[in-house]
């Protein structure tokens, strides 16, 4: 392979024009189909066989103008202190903004004094609206009918706040320049040139914007989750810099050591890039893996990430060699004294250098003592709580925001989260009093001492002969009712959790009293259920992944160990950034930092999310720092002193890599997004840990302790394993022997 990515890399020097040419046309055509054929993104988490989900599609099936998966909005009105919504002038101002609620899109609107959501001091009321749409296919005019209905109410004296999702309009944040800007004084230090550290920047830029535009593109046809796009800029901004870096510095290497501009780039495409193909191979693996959880969201992301991180692999090896080819001999203008080590000898006594040096020397005692800070860091994760993300998580003084706080205050903190009870008595000998007994169950369980329900509301509310004499009928129509439970807790409280499981067992015995069946859903409800499959499926993709990616190191290492120690250490990675996740998140440590001021439970899917991400970007630091120690090795040196040149010669370039991807992440760490904030925070700290902790510390001291048996592998093994030589060992003994042929030439036609 590494002869073939040579011939790869010279090509794309010597035909610059025609390799820059195609992938700038390939980013208009994306375009101008991203321009043409995009469709909107949804911000909903959905997950088709589970209880939740299957009262949803209950609900629809059997009475398609009832849209549970629409758009919901809370529009709520305070009066000030001291008076009253009842009063005549604020309750008429009330009234006209209700009525100039309804849209083409509008399901339902419950008025405050109708639907009972008035506090009892009378001072704040809610009205709720329900769309037949989801956020991302509602009508400009549902928007703005809801801002001039706040507006209208603002004008007679009110406050007004417009919580739930319908004004939700997702946008791509500016995370990207703080990336970038980190990005760019990293490589002109390491560089020593504004135009060599240009380069990564181009390459990572172009491949980002072909992996938008072509998800975007794909908009028009799937509906894609809106976090979707975000996370595939977030990984092919990180990856497409770091392989950039580690080609460019391999090509600066081979020039420094005399080759000729042409050649340096086809040998720095054939070692480092050879590193690139299987670090990227890793990272794809982990994402596509996410596919095996049968998670429809999860995989889409996982497969944008993959996409995102493909595209910047074969920019790297590409677009990267073409552009060298244009810059010629500038990219070699400032010269770090690090990198000043033309003829490829033992390296100067970096930083790097004396820091190996100093593990070699107590390597027991940094070994111990980097696993005691990972496990250390991890403690947190014991305590973890997963929920879905909610308004209470919104920045402090956001309408959304005021408006959770408003309801909660005023009407208990179960009223942003209502839990509903579908009872579905299509197979009900006596629909009604099935309905009757599942609320008398549920009216039961609200009247037992220590209960989280604050409030049974039953499917009908008024006892006359009229409101029964309707609901029959509605019964009969539909063959379904719902029953809303009020929780005492919030949403993302583990009591209201709790309350899921018993409110299921409670109900479990309908079928065989009534015939009919309850099902239990709402958007707690639906939280519990999907971190319950993740959890079910997690052993399968660690299985599924992990052992993928072993076998790829296997092969790329020639070792057991080798990618044995790898893989314990990611793990250590995943629980120091759990941990802290947990103890900023979750305990509120340090969470102003980044723009929080509450705390909340976990985003529900990080564990794996972070799982599947994270594997791939420590295996990228895992390749690049052994195969220069493989490298060292396989070229005669004893196994310690390799692992202090290889290291000495990759840790630099690693740690400007990890900065970089730290960078990146925690520019997403600063946004609003409450899960692009907890995603770019967790990667950015389990970059931070994988980078520094466990492969500058934890890997080098390990590796000193085994010493030559780190490279051990089972003889009956070798000839199942295929082999890569992604050290180049094979290519540099095919051009030595071609320079030494070409040299031989002039005396042959001499004599």
């Amino acid at each position: 392979m590494a002869w073939q990515l040579f011939r790869l890399g010279r090509w794309s020097f010597n035909h610059r024009k025609a390799v820059a040419a195609f992938w700038v046309v390939l980013l208009a055509v994306l375009a101008i189909g991203a321009t043409t054929l995009s469709g909107k993104t949804s911000d909903k988490f959905e997950l088709s066989g589970i209880e939740s989900t299957q009262a949803f599609e209950l609900i629809e099936q059997r009475s398609p103008q009832a849209s549970p998966d629409g758009a919901t909005a809370r529009v709520v009105f305070e009066a000030p202190a001291g008076r009253s919504l009842t009063e005549p002038s604020y309750n008429s101002a009330v009234a006209a903004a209700v009525r100039g609620l309804t849209t083409e899109n509008v399901q339902s609107v419950t008025d405050p004094f109708t639907g009972g959501t008035i506090s009892p001091d009378g001072r704040v009321g809610y009205a709720a609206v329900t769309y037949t749409k989801t956020s991302a296919e509602l009508a400009d005019a549902d928007r703005t009918a809801l801002e001039r209905a706040a507006h209208a109410a603002e004008e007679s004296g009110l406050n007004v706040a417009i919580g739930g999702d319908a004004l939700t309009e997702f946008e791509m944040p500016l995370a990207e320049v703080i990336g970038i800007a980190v990005a760019l004084v990293v490589l002109a230090i390491t560089f020593g040139s504004l135009v060599a550290a240009g380069m990564p920047l181009l390459t990572a830029l172009v491949g980002v914007g072909i992996g938008m535009l072509a998800i975007t593109t794909l908009t028009g046809f799937v509906e894609l989750g809106s976090t979707t796009p975000a996370l595939g800029t977030m990984l092919g901004l990180a990856v497409g810099i770091d392989y950039a870096l580690f080609i460019m510095s391999r090509y600066q290497s081979e020039v420094r050591a005399g080759r000729s501009l042409e050649e340096a780039a086809g040998r720095a495409v054939g070692t480092a890039g050879s590193a690139v193909v299987f670090a990227g191979a890793a990272v794809v693996i982990a994402l596509v893996g996410l596919a095996v959880c049968n998670i429809g969201f999860l995989t889409q992301m996982g497969l944008a990430g993959a996409f995102t991180v493909a595209i910047a692999v074969l920019i790297s090896l590409t677009l990267l060699p073409a552009i060298l080819g244009f810059a010629g001999d500038k990219v070699m203008k400032g010269k770090p004294r690090y990198l000043r080590n033309a003829a490829g000898e033992t390296a100067p006594r970096t930083h790097g250098r004396r820091w190996v040096e100093g593990i070699a020397r107590h390597k027991w005692a940094a070994l111990a003592g980097g696993i005691a800070l990972a496990v250390l860091a991890s403690v947190p994760v014991a305590s973890m709580q997963l929920a879905l993300p909610d308004d209470s998580s919104k920045p402090a003084g956001s309408d959304a925001r005021v408006a959770y706080d408003l309801i909660a205050d005023n009407f208990g903190a179960g009223a942003n989260g209502p839990l509903v009870v579908v009872v579905d008595t299509a197979n009900a000998a006596d629909p009604a009093a099935a309905v009757q007994t599942a609320t008398d169950e549920l009216q039961a369980m609200a009247g037992r001492a220590g209960s989280d329900i604050a409030t049974v509301v039953p499917a009908i509310t008024a006892d006359t002969p009229q409101a029964r004499q309707a609901f029959t009928q509605q019964l009969a129509a539909v063959d379904f009712a719902t029953v809303t439970v009020i929780p005492a807790s919030g949403p993302s409280d583990q009591a209201t959790k709790d309350l899921v499981a018993e409110l299921r067992t409670a109900l479990a015995d309908l079928p065989a009293e009534t015939g009919a069946r309850a099902l239990v859903t709402g958007q707690t409800a639906v939280g519990v259920d999907i971190a319950d499959e993740l959890t079910e499926v997690f052993p399968l993709y660690l299985a599924v992944v992990v052992g993928l990616a072993i076998f790829l190191l296997i092969a790329v290492f020639r070792s057991i160990w080798v990618p044995i120690k790898a893989a314990l250490g990611f793990l250590l990675s995943v629980g120091v950034a759990l941990g802290a996740t947990v103890a900023v998140f979750q305990w509120g440590w340090l969470n102003e930092l980044i723009g929080l001021d509450t705390t909340a439970p976990v985003l529900f899917i990080l564990p794996i999310l972070l799982t599947g991400i994270l594997f791939g970007l420590a295996m990228d630091y895992e390749v690049f720092l052994v195969t220069r120690m493989r490298e060292a090795y396989v070229h005669g040196t004893p196994a310690r002193q390799a692992v202090i040149d290889g290291f000495t010669h990759s840790a630099r370039v690693v740690v400007a890599a990890a900065i970089i991807m730290i960078g990146v992440f925690a520019g997403f760490a600063l946004v609003d997004d409450v899960i692009l904030k907890t995603v770019g925070f967790a990667l950015a700290v389990g970059v931070l840990a994988d980078a520094f902790l466990v492969r500058m510390l934890i890997v080098p001291a390990f590796m000193l302790i085994v010493g030559e048996r780190i490279w051990w592998m089972p003889k009956w093994l070798a000839p199942l394993v295929p082999t890569f030589d992604i050290e180049g060992e094979g290519l540099t003994e095919r051009l030595d022997s071609a320079d030494r042929d070409a040299a031989k030439e002039p005396v042959l036609a001499g004599r």
